[in-house]
């Protein structure tokens, strides 16, 4: 997949594990979203390696890192941001999240932030408080579950083989990380579910720089065009990029313009 350096790092009462393109450039942090793993940015990283030193770290519970019996709220998650940045000494940076990510990154922005620069959210779970009740998120927990159980016990060459045919737009570097992660993944981690996505609060509180990333809701994207316009009535340091022609996974179906509106945000030197 790739030949980056792997590495640990202790934080938050778990060995996180991450790995890191290197250079001397400035630092740029992307989390993944539930059921992913690090390497799941490696298409977006060899790109963006030009600009940043990135770092692709496995949520707990993911990839490679300790998966704990409990912890999983997106604020657990943020402190483990919070930890690796500061235990890497990094200043302020960048920090692009995806789905379950992006709800983290938001949670970081809001609680420590000092700790974030720009942040770039891709269709975090931000639902009208009145789309999920308490059952539904227990049930859509049971069936995502079992639906788990059920992939993991394929092997890497038939879950790669089912996201080609589920995901017929995505890119083949995409595949094998996506497959990969499946196997990885801990069921603990579903934990992050059970907690209710109180995206409002975290919105008001955020003074970076942030860029909200959206996609069609008919091809599976979450965030609304009513969520994404209060988002931006809430607070006037967020910017909004709908990418048609997506769904959730809105990098992986629409790269080219994911990075140009990347490039855009950043104001990379392209």
């Amino acid at each position: 997949m790739s030949n980056w350096p792997s590495k640990y790092i202790h934080t938050n009462g778990v060995q996180l594990h991450y790995y890191q393109t290197g250079g001397d450039l400035p630092t740029l942090i992307l989390t993944h979203g539930i059921t992913d793993n690090g390497l799941c940015w490696a298409r977006l990283a060899n790109y963006l390696m030009a600009y940043y030193d990135v770092i692709m770290i496995d949520a707990r519970g993911h990839g490679y890192s300790d998966a704990p019996s409990s912890g999983y709220s997106k604020f657990d998650h943020a402190q483990d941001l919070a930890g690796l940045i500061e235990g890497l000494a990094l200043d302020q940076p960048d920090i692009i999240g995806h789905s379950m990510g992006a709800s983290n990154v938001a949670s970081l922005a809001a609680n420590f932030p000092h700790l974030a620069g720009k942040i770039i959210l891709e269709d975090p779970p931000w639902f009208a408080e009145t789309d999920i009740t308490n059952q539904q998120r227990k049930e859509r927990r049971d069936n995502w579950q079992q639906s788990m159980m059920d992939t993991q016990a394929k092997s890497v060459e038939e879950i790669m083989d089912n996201g080609r045919q589920q995901n017929p737009t995505w890119a083949e570097i995409e595949i094998e990380a996506w497959a990969i992660s499946k196997k990885q993944f801990q069921l603990e981690a579903f934990g992050f579910i059970d907690h209710p996505f109180d995206w409002p609060d975290d919105v008001k509180r955020i003074n970076s720089p942030s860029l909200l990333l959206t996609s069609d809701t008919e091809l599976g994207g979450i965030v609304s065009t009513e969520i994404a316009e209060r988002v931006k009535a809430t607070n006037n340091n967020f910017q909004v990029d709908h990418i048609a022609l997506a769904g959730h996974s809105i990098r992986r179906e629409q790269f080219d313009k994911y990075v140009a509106s990347v490039n855009s945000f950043f104001a990379l030197p392209i």
